[in-house]
C-alpha cells in the first residue's frame, strides 16, 4: 500500500490534534439527525422515551410508524428543533384586537413618529393589531411602549394620569439624567402617587441594549412598568436580535448549503463602530492580532471605512469574522452574530455571554467561542489551522442544511410582538418590582 504524501499525512496529524481539543461533544450532523428523527416533536426527553417504546409503552407497529410520520408532517405547529428554544410566537393563538401605543419613537428624540406604523399582518403574519403614534389615543391602548434610553434622556414626558387633575409646569420641573438616579427615583415616584393608568393597560418598558449601556436603570420607581421587552429570554415579551428557523424555501437566507470559498481572499474581518481600550473585546484584539491577521473596519480605532460594496459583501470576502460584544452579559447576542457573520457566510468567534448561553441558540458546531482556549495564540493557531484543511472549515456551515437566518426588524417588530403578547396574554396583573435587579443579574 503506498504511503501518502508527506503533506497529506502531516494534515491529518493535525486534524486529530486539533479536533481531540476543540471537536463539540455532539456534532451537527448529530444534532440534526436527532431533531429528524420520528417522534422527537420539540425535542422533549418524554418524546424520546415514548419514541423507543413504542408510544405510551405499546408495540409500535409499521402502520402506526407511517401515521406518526404523517402526523408530524402535517402539523405544522410541531416543528423538530433538537436543542433550540422554541419562540414564544412559534403557535399563534387565535388573534383580538388590540391597540398599542408607542410612546416615543427609539433614538428619533421626542417630536413624534416619523413614518407610518407598521403593517403587523403583512410583515409577520400578526392580525388584529391597532399600532398607535397619536398620544390623544392613549386612553384607547391595550399596551403603551417606553424606550429605556429615550426615557431616561432630558425631561419627564409620562403621560398624563388616568381620571386625576394633570399636574402643573411646576410639578414636573424633575429633570432625568444618566448621573442624576436620585432625581429619576423621585419622578418616577411622583408618577406613582398621581394617578392610576387606564384599566387593564400594560406599560411596556422596551430595551435592547446590554446592562453595562442602560444608565439610569436604579433610579426607575418600582412596580412602574407591568412587562419588560428585550433581547432576555425571560423578558415578558422576547424579541432576540435574530434566531434560526427550520428553512423550507429556496430564497431563505444564508443561500446555499456553505458560502463560495474562491472569494475569501482574507483570513479573519473585524467591524466595530464603538472603540473602547478598556473594552474586553479591544483587548482581546490586540492579543489575537499579534498571531494572526485581522482586518478591522468601522470609524474608530484602527479601522478602515467599510468599503462601498456594504458590510455584508466585504465580511463575506472572509473565513472569519470576530463577533465581539461590547460587554458581556446573558443573552446578549446580537447582529454581530446574526447579520455580520451568518449572513454574510464568515464562520464566527463569538465573544460575549458563555458557550453554554450561545447555544441556547445555535448549534455548537456554528461558531467558534473565545473560550474554547487558553490563549489568544491558542485561537490564533487553530485558525490557521482550519485556513489549511478547507474540509474541516465547512463543517462550521452544515447547519445551513437544516435553518435559515431571521434578523430582527427594528423598530417594527417588536412593536407587533407586543401586540401579539397582549392578544395572547391573560387578564392576570403583574408589576416589575425591581427592574434593575432583574435585568443587571
Amino acid at each position: 500500500m503506498p504511503r501518502p504524501p508527506p503533506s497529506v499525512a502531516r494534515a491529518g496529524r493535525e486534524l486529530l490534534q486539533y479536533e481531540s481539543r476543540c471537536r463539540p461533544s455532539r456534532s451537527v450532523d448529530a444534532w440534526r439527525t436527532e431533531a429528524a428523527a420520528p417522534g422527537l416533536c420539540m425535542g422533549t426527553p418524554g418524546a424520546r422515551r415514548r419514541a423507543r417504546r413504542g408510544g405510551w409503552g405499546l408495540p409500535l407497529s409499521s402502520s402506526a410508524l407511517a401515521a406518526t410520520g404523517l402526523l408530524c408532517t402535517a402539523l405544522t405547529a410541531c416543528i423538530c428543533w433538537g436543542q433550540l428554544p422554541q419562540l414564544p410566537w412559534a403557535s399563534p393563538a387565535p388573534p383580538r384586537p388590540v391597540s398599542v401605543l408607542l410612546w416615543w419613537e427609539p433614538f428619533a428624540g421626542r417630536g413624534g413618529y416619523s413614518r407610518p406604523p407598521p403593517d403587523c399582518s403583512l410583515l409577520f403574519n400578526i392580525s388584529g393589531c391597532r399600532l398607535l403614534t397619536d398620544r390623544a389615543a392613549y386612553g384607547e391602548a391595550q399596551a403603551v411602549l417606553f424606550h429605556h434610553r429615550d426615557l431616561v434622556k432630558g425631561p419627564p414626558d409620562w403621560p398624563p394620569p388616568w381620571g386625576a387633575q394633570v399636574r402643573t409646569d411646576e410639578a414636573l420641573e424633575l429633570r432625568v439624567f444618566d448621573d442624576h438616579e436620585g432625581e429619576a427615583m423621585l419622578a418616577g415616584e411622583a408618577l406613582e402617587t398621581a394617578g392610576s393608568r387606564p384599566p387593564g393597560q400594560r406599560w411596556v418598558w422596551m430595551n435592547f441594549e446590554s446592562p453595562s449601556h442602560s444608565p439610569g436603570l436604579r433610579g426607575l420607581a418600582k412596580n412602574l412598568f407591568n412587562w419588560t421587552l428585550s433581547y432576555r429570554a425571560d423578558s415578558d415579551v422576547f424579541v432576540p436580535y435574530g434566531f434560526l428557523y427550520p428553512r423550507s424555501h429556496p430564497t431563505d437566507q444564508p443561500p446555499g448549503l456553505a458560502p463560495p470559498l474562491a472569494r475569501k481572499r482574507g483570513l479573519v474581518a473585524w467591524v466595530v463602530s464603538h472603540w473602547n481600550e478598556r473594552h474586553a473585546r479591544v483587548r482581546y484584539y490586540y492579543q489575537l492580532s499579534r498571531h494572526v491577521p485581522v482586518d478591522v473596519f468601522g470609524r474608530a480605532g484602527p479601522g478602515q471605512p467599510v468599503p462601498a460594496s456594504g458590510l455584508l459583501h466585504t465580511v463575506a470576502r472572509y473565513k472569519f469574522y470576530l463577533a465581539f460584544e461590547n460587554s458581556q452579559h446573558v443573552d446578549y447576542i446580537t447582529e454581530k452574530l446574526w447579520r455580520n457573520a451568518f449572513l454574510a457566510g464568515a464562520v464566527p468567534v463569538v465573544l460575549g455571554p458563555d458557550r453554554a448561553n450561545y447555544e441556547r441558540f445555535v448549534p455548537r458546531g456554528a461558531f467558534i467561542h473565545v473560550d474554547d482556549f487558553p490563549n489568544a495564540a491558542s485561537l490564533a493557531a487553530y485558525l490557521l489551522f482550519l485556513d489549511r484543511n478547507v474540509a474541516v472549515y465547512r463543517r462550521y456551515f452544515h447547519w445551513r442544511r437544516s435553518y435559515a437566518v431571521h434578523i430582527t426588524s427594528f423598530w417594527d417588530e417588536p412593536w407587533c410582538r407586543t401586540c401579539q403578547a397582549v392578544q395572547t396574554s391573560g387578564d392576570q396583573p403583574k408589576s416589575i418590582r425591581n427592574l434593575a435587579g432583574w435585568f443587571e443579574r
